[in-house]
C-alpha cells in the first residue's frame, strides 16, 4: 500500500524539523502509542495498541530515522510485531519546503506492509487502515507544531491524564 499527501504547517522549516526528531512529538502523534523512548540518532522504541478490523494487537517495535538532510528531508521507518496478530512495517519519506509567510510545506509518501493474521483481513481493510493511520499521524503532527487555533481547547494526553494544549511543541522550543 502506498499513499502520498502534503500539509501546510504554520511554522518555519527548522521548527518542523526539530518536531520530527522529538520523541515526545512522535509519541503524541502516533495513533495508539502507549510508550516511546530513544532518540533521533539511535532510533526509538515504541509500544502501540491498535485495532485493525476484528484484530486488536499490541505492537512492540522500533522507529528509525534515515536519509536525513537537515532541514529538508528524512525517512521514518517503523517495524512492529504484534504477537499472534502478525507484524506491520512502514516507511514515510518526508520532505520539507519553505512556504509563503514563514510556513512549511510537509510532503510525505508512505508505504505499509503487514503479515500474519493481519494480512488475512484483505487488502481493502489494510489499505484503509494504513491510510487512516498516516492521515491521523500527519494531521496530529500539524496540530502539535502549529499551536491552538481560536476554537481549540486543551486535550488530555492519552493514558497519562496530562493536559496539553495543541501546539505545545512550539512553546517548548521557543521558551
Amino acid at each position: 500500500m502506498e499513499l502520498s499527501d502534503s500539509k501546510v504547517i504554520a511554522a518555519d522549516r527548522e521548527t518542523v524539523w526539530e518536531a520530527l526528531l522529538s520523541p515526545d512529538v512522535l509519541k503524541d502523534c502516533v495513533p495508539g502509542c502507549q510508550e516511546m523512548s530513544g532518540n533521533a540518532e539511535d532510533g526509538f522504541e515504541a509500544t502501540v495498541v491498535q485495532k485493525v478490523g476484528p484484530v486488536k494487537a499490541t505492537f512492540k517495535g522500533s522507529v528509525t530515522l534515515s536519509d536525513m538532510v537537515a532541514p529538508e528531508s528524512l525517512t521514518l521507518t517503523g517495524e512492529g510485531k504484534g504477537g499472534a496478530a502478525g507484524f506491520a512495517k512502514g516507511a514515510a519519506r518526508v520532505r520539507l519546503e519553505a512556504g509563503e509567510d514563514g510556513t512549511t510545506v510537509l510532503s510525505y509518501e508512505v508505504e505499509a506492509k503487514v503479515g500474519g493474521k493481519l494480512a488475512q483481513l484483505g487488502s481493502r481493510i489494510i489499505d484503509g487502515f494504513a491510510r487512516k493511520m498516516a492521515d491521523q499521524f500527519f494531521t496530529r503532527f500539524q496540530e502539535v507544531v502549529e499551536g491552538p487555533g481560536e476554537t481549540d481547547s486543551p486535550e488530555v494526553a492519552e493514558g497519562s491524564g496530562e493536559v496539553r494544549k495543541k501546539g505545545w511543541f512550539k512553546r517548548v522550543i521557543s521558551g
